[in-house]
Formats: structure tokens, C-alpha cells, sequence
């Protein structure tokens, strides 16, 4: 019997926030269910797909040690010559998608390695990872009950396995989207040794003894339609300044929630997305030159 595809169009959930607004397309129409595997497809974009399969670059998934658990990673290493500085990127509330393993691979054409973990690894059916699961909704559900300090030493593990690999030079940024924005603000107040962290349109902790623990520069990039992301900057600036701690957020204005991905989908018609994502990208790797 033929095996047919079906695609599952569903109701977002209000809290899963990282669909991007105002992008001139709709993540839903990405997201595809096996019934063949019966395995979730996340939404990370055929082209995107295309990107990573097609890349000349080292790419591998390597399974960190964190406790009792293992933390699913997939690394790309730059064609340089010398030692790199290492980035560690934190995925959105979708999970691991083919556009995260883009990202990863973008950094290392830039120069750096970069290594994506899979924080729902173990945590979904049959103690598999983001693509155990059969839909987006229990994507999302399972990461907002990830526990903090899991997380916390899934990324710590994270930075400390990349940052003594034989090709890094021992500097490690961080930087997320979405949901991983927020992760990548809080981590900040979690780890000393962190070069620089890139916050993309998530929110910061409100708790000033956090922010007081901060040590690297954080750097915001928020899309100007964005209003229940941009709510949170006027509090980060006052915690940051207060604690004398460099926090420096860019508003692209014109773009919405989720700029990065949907500026470089083929598929957007939304010119101050592109703009936004042109600009952010540029500003990222500008930061991480000076590193």
C-alpha cells in the first residue's frame, strides 16, 4: 500500500510565541507528520533543510554527558586554520529544527564552532529527543516544564564539552531565539565564563541578585513589532544599569517577532524581516569579531 504524507494543520497555542509575526508567511504550513513513522516533523523549513545537507562544512551530533543524562548535540566546525571561539545556540520553544542546525551552520561559515543542543533530549516518548514526539503542542509543553536548573546544566555541560575540544580556543558565547532568547539571558546569570551572550527576541530575569551575577555583555536583537518581547527591555536596562552590567538591545524597527528565521525564508514577503535579519546578522558577527 502507498504510504501518503499527511499534513496537519492545527490550532497554534497562544503561548507558543515564536511564530513569527508580520512574517509574510505561516509556520504551520511547515510542519509535517510521518503516518508512515508517526514521528513529528518540527517546523524547521525544507530550505533550511536543503542549507545543512548541502554545506561542505564537518558536521556532527555528538551526545554530551550531564548527570544521568545525555544531551544530543549537533556540531559544526569552521575550515580555518587556527583555534575557534565556540557558540553555543539555544533553541527556540519548537524544539531542535533543521533552521537551529542552520544557524549552527552559518557560524561556522563565519569562522566559529558551533554546537546546538537538543534540550528536550530524553525528555520526550521513549526517552527520545524533539523529533520523539508526535506534535507541536507537546513540543512545546514539554520544554516549558523543562526544569530550570536542568537546563542550566544541559548548557553548562554544553559549554564545557565545546570549549575543551582540540580545534576551540576555550572562548564561548552564547546566543537563542524565542524562548532560547530568554534561556540564553538567564544563562548568562549562570555561568561566569561566558564570552558574550546574544539574546534574539526573548525576555530578561526580573530578579536583580540574577542579573547582579552576570559577566559577560548581553546583546538584544528585537523586531519593533514585537510588543510583549519589547515590554521586557525597559526592565533589563534598569536591572542591567543598576548592577553596572552591559546590556545593549537593538530594536529593527518594522520587523516582527521571530525576524531571523523568517527574514531568510524564501518565502517571506516581508521586507523589513530581511532588513532586520541582514542587519542582526551582521551586527552578531561584528560582536563576535571582537571577541
Amino acid at each position: 500500500m502507498k504510504r501518503s504524507m499527511i499534513a496537519i494543520v492545527g490550532v497554534l497555542f497562544a503561548s507558543m510565541t515564536c511564530v513569527a509575526q508580520d512574517s509574510g508567511h505561516d509556520h504551520s504550513q511547515h510542519i509535517r507528520h510521518s503516518a508512515a513513522a508517526g514521528v513529528f516533523v518540527p517546523p524547521g523549513q525544507d530550505w533550511a533543510k536543503q542549507n545543512v545537507d548541502k554545506s561542505p562544512r564537518h558536521q556532527e551530533w555528538v551526545k554530551v554527558k550531564q548527570g544521568n543524562r545525555m544531551v544530543n548535540s549537533f556540531v559544526v566546525y569552521p575550515e580555518v586554520k587556527t583555534k575557534a571561539t565556540a557558540v553555543v545556540v539555544i533553541h527556540e520553544i519548537m524544539g531542535m529544527t533543521d533552521w537551529v542546525r542552520s544557524v549552527a551552520d552559518q557560524l561556522a561559515a563565519a569562522g566559529y564552532i558551533a554546537i546546538a543542543p537538543d534540550l528536550l533530549s530524553e525528555m520526550g516518548p521513549d526517552k527520545g529527543g524533539t523529533s520523539a514526539f508526535t506534535d507541536r503542542a507537546g513540543v512545546g509543553q514539554a520544554i516549558r516544564d523543562l526544569p530550570p536548573d536542568q537546563i542550566s546544566a544541559d548548557l553548562n555541560a554544553v559549554a564545557d564539552y565545546v570549549s575543551k575540544l582540540p580545534a576551540s580556543n576555550g572562548k564561548v558565547a552564547v546566543a537563542g531565539f524565542c524562548w532560547g532568547g530568554s534561556q540564553t539571558f538567564r544563562f548568562a546569570t549562570n555561568r561566569e565564563k561566558l564570552a558574550a551572550a546574544f539574546v534574539f527576541y526573548g525576555g530578561g530575569p526580573d530578579d536583580a541578585a540574577a542579573i547582579a551575577r552576570i559577566k559577560a555583555p548581553v546583546y538584544g536583537f528585537y523586531g519593533g513589532n514585537d510588543a510583549r518581547v519589547n515590554a521586557t527591555i525597559p526592565k533589563s536596562q534598569e536591572l542591567t544599569k543598576a548592577a553596572g552590567k552591559t546590556y545593549d538591545p537593538v530594536t529593527y524597527e518594522g520587523a516582527g517577532h521571530g525576524f531571523m528565521r523568517a527574514g531568510e525564508d524564501p518565502a517571506n514577503t516581508n521586507e523589513a524581516n530581511k532588513k532586520a535579519r541582514t542587519e542582526g546578522w551582521e551586527r552578531w558577527l561584528s560582536i563576535l569579531k571582537k571577541l
